[in-house]
């Protein structure tokens, strides 16, 4: 986290002025570099911090005059630690008077919800079972092995290639998955641990960036599926999503594409293009203009592994066919993955829910089964992961029945689907989006 000492006496010495506060006087501070937000009924001035919080800049913002304690508890593993670093951030408490609770959410769920928290951290379901994540690795680096050794016995025929490209794929996407375990700390005790490991999957193995990655998904969990805070339902106009986006856009006359027929070029521009065209322009961007140097050499070095082994088979122009050809289909396979349980969902601008209420309404599970698990990177518990981002995967069974339990008692609902269901409903509210455009365009 680091921070020197001249830097945490000049936030102390703004910081001086220690009182009590209504929760009327903690919403105003919301703008850039007045921001404060509320943790366990503490008031904290974040301003400055913001612009040296591990993880990113925005995450904290988009808390600004907000409790934020269930989102703190949710990303940090080692809170003592953390607490440590809030120390000098501190400027006051919530008057006595006041509901531990902003904007009148339900006080009763948020503690239930806590409760819930402390019994499965009782529990053991916040420990890692080490041998999980080594088989995982193992079984990554056992097919980009194969992949070689094909190519090695077999030749570069069309249909080793093919075969060859899928195995690369699988490689591709599953070493996804596990740099995402890697991201959210939920592996290793010590964090230092974890975030190694993450420069090496996300780096080495794929070609990515740690930084870049962190900076997007963190604030991906603390506000799924709301406008203008998270990044991932930014469809740089291409798409239009959820039911009140379309009719914005339509009411203002913007066609920036015929959105009413976005169901069917998402095929084309969505699942094949994220990854080897968005993604790779956005990462080399944000490494070079945000100095994320070590991240460059990682990522450096998976593109130099991957040229001198397969450039000995193919040459530079076959051998940088067959990447873009895997990059496509990992993209196909982390696209529907990844939006089957958020892209159907509610999609609209800040609600100011309790952390509970806004993760359901921001995502769903899909049936669980050996095939879902591993395919999806136990994805398919996206409620679970959204609820405990830190909870290590193969523990999200152990927690659902809980939480589901949970929602039945405050009437929220916790909706789980069939994989061939999920990814019908992607389709299915893309064209319900677009028909809700077209009407708000003809017709408002």
């Amino acid at each position: 986290m680091g921070g020197g000492g001249q830097q945490t006496d000049r936030i102390a010495s703004t910081n001086a002025r220690f009182g009590t506060y209504t929760w009327e006087e903690v919403q105003k501070h919301t703008k850039s570099g007045d921001q404060w937000i509320v943790v366990e009924r503490k008031v904290y001035n974040v301003s400055q911090w913001v612009k040296r919080h591990p993880g990113g800049l925005r995450i904290i913002g988009h808390y600004a005059g907000e409790d934020a304690t269930d989102a703190f508890n949710a990303f940090h593993p080692n809170l003592q630690l953390v607490r440590k670093y809030m120390k000098p951030l501190l400027i006051g408490e919530l008057e006595a008077s006041e509901p531990s609770q902003d904007r009148q959410k339900n006080g009763a769920l948020v503690e239930d919800f806590r409760a819930l928290r402390e019994c499965l951290e009782a529990e053991g379901c916040f420990k890692t079972q080490p041998l999980f994540f080594i088989l995982h690795l193992g079984h990554i680096l056992l097919l980009e092995a194969i992949a070689l050794m094909m190519l090695c016995y077999f030749g570069t025929g069309w249909i080793n290639t093919a075969i060859v490209a899928v195995i690369l794929a699988t490689a591709q996407s599953q070493a996804g998955w596990l740099q995402h375990d890697f991201g959210h700390l939920s592996v290793f005790k010590n964090s230092r641990w974890d975030h190694l490991l993450h420069k090496f999957v996300i780096g080495h193995l794929k070609g990515a960036s740690a930084g870049w990655w962190n900076h997007r998904h963190f604030q991906h969990h603390a506000k799924p599926n709301i406008f203008k805070k998270d990044p991932d339902v930014n469809m740089l106009n291409a798409f239009v999503v959820g039911k009140v986006q379309p009719v914005e856009y339509g009411i203002k006359k913007i066609k920036n594409l015929p959105y009413n027929h976005q169901h069917k070029y998402f095929f084309f521009i969505g699942p094949p293009l994220l990854i080897p065209v968005y993604f790779q322009f956005q990462i080399i961007q944000n490494m070079i203009v945000h100095g994320l140097w070590v991240d460059l050499v990682w990522c450096i070095s998976y593109y130099v592994r991957y040229f001198l082994c397969y450039t000995q088979f193919y040459g530079v122009l076959w051998a940088v066919l067959l990447f873009n050809i895997v990059r496509v289909m990992e993209s196909h396979w982390f696209v529907w993955v990844t939006q089957m349980s958020h892209i159907p969902m509610d999609i609209d601008y800040e609600k100011h829910q309790d952390w509970l209420s806004m993760q359901l309404d921001a995502t769903c599970n899909i049936e669980q089964s050996f095939f879902n698990d591993w395919f999806s990177g136990h994805l398919n518990f996206q409620i679970e992961h959204h609820l405990f981002p830190t909870m290590p995967r193969h523990n999200y069974w152990r927690a659902a029945p809980r939480v589901r339990a949970l929602c039945d008692k405050y009437g929220v609902k916790y909706q789980e689907k069939s994989l061939y269901e999920a990814f019908a409903d992607i389709v299915r509210s893309l064209e319900n989006s677009g028909e809700l455009w077209l009407d708000a365009y003809l017709n408002k």
